[in-house]
């Protein structure tokens, strides 16, 4: 990589992290997603373990889970099988804070020209724009990930007297599959970010991306089916080539003439 790619995934990174405006809620909304609702879920199965909709969640499990400790089946059941659904959504909402103003920012602040003169190609400076928005996204995950173990754990150990055990799941999740969605994300916001006029406009292609991801999720409580290791495998194998194909046509196919539309 050079040290002009370099030079723009710094500014674009520090552009972020000093506009409160944008990182402020970066963080806000992953953290809703991740503490405030996890922890709704782990409380109401603790004080509600009798209510019809939280005993229908163990006609998704097999027999053999059913005879252990109820309480403790279910908290692991969500943790495990509904909470990577929800987890989609930080990667895909985190990029679209920062990708949405990578090219668009750059005209409202007037230095887009500036941009150009660097001894970079445009195709270069659009990965050096994709690989910034998509390392914050990621970091964001991570550290969202982080605290809602954090947090989680020790709402388990005080209201159930025992840990929850993250499953592999959660490793295809951190590791292929958020990796793949965020990706999928940044290239398609980038790419209109280029030809978007404002903000606001370039961010609308995030809003067809969490789509999928909310019927993902209303098919965890309608008990269409219950996320696993391999199907969790197969749409993060099937995401990331997705995601390669998808990086690589927005490449070939960047030129100048969409920034100076």
């Amino acid at each position: 990589m050079k040290n002009a790619e370099k030079a723009i995934i710094k500014k674009d990174i520090r552009g972020i992290t000093s506009n409160k405006r944008l990182f402020i809620p970066l963080w806000i909304v992953p953290l809703m997603m991740t503490v405030v609702l996890p922890s709704i879920f782990i409380c109401a199965v603790h004080f509600a373990t009798d209510d019809p909709d939280v005993m229908s969640l163990l006609e998704l499990l097999p027999e053999s889970a059913r005879t252990r400790n109820v309480e403790l089946v279910i908290a692991g059941m969500i943790f495990n099988n509904i909470l990577p659904a929800f987890f989609l959504m930080i990667p895909i909402m985190a990029a679209s804070i920062m990708a949405a103003s990578a090219f668009v920012g750059e005209k409202e602040k007037y230095t887009l020209e500036t941009l150009l003169y660097c001894p970079l190609s445009v195709k270069e400076i659009f990965r050096a724009k994709v690989l910034s928005s998509f390392l914050l996204s990621m970091f964001v995950s991570l550290v969202s990930f982080a605290v809602m173990l954090a947090v989680l754990e020790l709402e388990a150990v005080f209201l159930m007297g025992h840990p929850l055990i993250p499953g592999v799941g959660w490793a295809i999740v951190l590791f292929l599959l958020s990796p793949a969605v965020s990706l999928i994300a940044v290239t398609l916001i980038v790419r209109n970010s280029a030809k978007a006029q404002s903000v606001e406009e370039s961010q609308q292609s995030a809003v067809f991306l969490i789509i999928p991801v909310i019927l993902l999720v209303v098919g965890q409580f309608a008990g269409v089916m219950l996320l696993n290791v391999w199907i969790l495998l197969g749409l993060g194998v099937l995401c990331a080539a997705l995601a390669w194909m998808l990086l690589q046509r927005a490449v070939r196919r960047f030129t100048y003439e969409m920034l100076l539309k």
